[in-house]
């Protein structure tokens, strides 16, 4: 499965009310590894932003001046999305700008150019109901490091999110863990240890981890169309 993590900064909160992307960002995860192939693009949004967007993003009509308007990097855009499914901490608001910005050239919806679009601030509720599932909160939780976030930014937000998604899905803790290579047919030291007479100490599964674990198939099952091996 391709997966793209998507993100973008915009000038406001609601694109009826003439708000646009200032910026987006989207990142290729395969085989659940980041590729280093990744989509970024600042945008001039013809208007300034509003003093609470530009506090997030720090991205100034002067600086925005010069850059490319959302119909010349559509295109490119969209090829990068193509045959993906689409990750989004709160898909409703990208969703909607992104979708807001392909109307205004008579295009079609973000949801005809990808498999699918998931959110994973919804994924992140499910699995910690009642908690805060910022993108921060989850970094935080998943000891992912977020100490270069000082502003909000598209790629690196994007980078983060695919992070946040392998931990909450049980993969790898981080993604620049690279494989131990070995010499072929050479074990490792600890397999040519023989462990005799050694007394295993079981620990039961507590009634919250095993809520965890319940919740985590339901999501394998749905994830793989009811292929999930451990439930079966």
């Amino acid at each position: 499965m391709r997966y793209v993590f998507l993100d973008t900064e915009t000038t406001g909160l609601n694109p009826a009310l003439g708000h646009r992307i200032v910026e987006i960002a989207a990142v290729e995860v395969c085989n659940r590894r980041l590729t280093g192939h990744h989509f970024h693009r600042y945008l001039n949004p013809g208007r300034e932003s509003d003093e609470g967007a530009l506090r997030v993003h720090g991205l100034t009509r002067d600086f925005l001046r010069d850059k490319p308007v959302f119909q010349e990097v559509c295109d490119e855009f969209l090829k990068f999305i193509e045959d993906a499914e689409i990750l989004i901490h709160n898909a409703p608001f990208d969703v909607g700008f992104i979708n807001h910005e392909l109307d205004q050239i008579r295009s079609e919806p973000l949801q005809q150019y990808c498999l699918q679009v998931t959110d994973t601030l919804q994924l992140a509720k499910e699995l910690h109901p009642g908690k805060r599932n910022s993108l921060d909160a989850l970094c935080e939780r998943y000891q992912i490091d977020n100490s270069h976030r000082t502003l909000h930014g598209a790629l690196l937000d994007a980078e983060l999110l695919a992070e946040v998604y392998l931990a909450m899905t049980r993969g790898q803790e981080s993604l620049l863990i690279e494989p131990e290579v070995l010499e072929a047919g050479k074990p490792r030291d600890s397999e040519l240890r023989v462990v005799e007479n050694l007394t295993l100490i079981v620990q039961p599964a507590g009634k919250t981890e095993l809520e965890l674990h319940d919740q985590l198939m339901e999501y394998i099952h749905a994830e793989s169309k009811g292929n999930c091996l451990w439930r079966n």
